[in-house]
């Protein structure tokens, strides 16, 4: 169960971190701007140490990785558009994970593939990171390509290039059996993970109906029973069940995108 104070801490963290990059939409002045961006990036520096920690132990120093995360987080900060997506954090997870992923390509190809491969690769790392903040969630194979002008078939040899770097995956457990998430606070693995779920459900929530989010509160913060909930809102418990069941299978299907990511 959610307990209401985690909730609610969640919330106003959003809420706060949203109100910063919103101002720094409308100001032009440059030491305002490079408060507000210091501000916003000393609030999410966690985020990106986590990101970065969880490629560690796989060829690049751990410094190097921090820098490439680092730097990646700004970068994001300064292309971040709010109201264009579902919110900076479901921005930012991608687009700083999507840079390590590309530091590791460019750092180390074991196998140097074609120029032609190279050059569409670089068009579809730009092409995904457009469609990432459009959309707020990793793109298909098929949109990227429609995007590009290119074959499905093009394009996902583009994104094989990957491998010529490394015959092992990016996002697989480390040798021996060992887990990056033991470098982190509290050895939290999937904490940029869950952070990215949690705001991209509070951001699903939000755009409920009333009643919907009514009962949500009701049943996962208050703990309310579905008979209680009943009461509360005038239908039936069986009404009540009925209408969980379609709120919680729209958040699903909303978030499935996502936790694929």
């Amino acid at each position: 169960m959610v307990e209401a104070g985690t909730a609610s801490t969640t919330t106003d963290a959003d809420e706060r971190l949203e109100g910063l990059l919103a101002m720094l939409a409308r100001t032009s002045a440059p030491a305002e701007r490079d408060d507000l961006v210091s501000r916003v990036v000393e609030q999410t520096l966690g985020l990106a140490d986590s990101l970065a920690l969880r490629y560690a132990g796989r060829g690049i120093e751990t410094d190097d990785l921090l820098q490439v995360a680092r730097t990646a987080l700004v970068a994001a900060v300064h292309r971040y558009r709010p109201g264009a997506g579902r919110g900076f954090v479901a921005y930012a997870v991608p687009s700083v994970r999507g840079e390590l992923k590309r530091h590791f390509r460019d750092a180390g190809w074991a196998v140097r593939p074609p120029r032609a491969l190279q050059e569409l690769r670089a068009d579809l790392v730009a092409t995904e990171e457009e469609l990432r903040h459009r959309r707020g969630r990793e793109s298909t194979l098929a949109e990227v390509a429609a995007a590009l002008g290119r074959s499905p078939a093009e394009v996902a040899a583009a994104r094989a290039t990957g491998s010529a770097f490394t015959p092992d995956s990016l996002d697989a457990p480390l040798p021996g059996g060992g887990s990056t998430g033991d470098l982190l606070p509290g050895g939290a693995e999937d904490w940029a993970d869950e952070l990215l779920l949690r705001s991209t459900l509070h951001d699903e929530v939000r755009h409920l109906s009333a009643r919907d989010q009514v009962i949500l509160r009701l049943r996962f913060v208050e703990e309310r029973t579905q008979r209680e909930i009943g009461e509360h809102i005038g239908v039936s418990q069986m009404q009540v069940s009925r209408l969980l069941g379609q709120v919680l299978d729209r958040l699903r299907e909303r978030l499935e995108p996502t936790a694929a990511a």
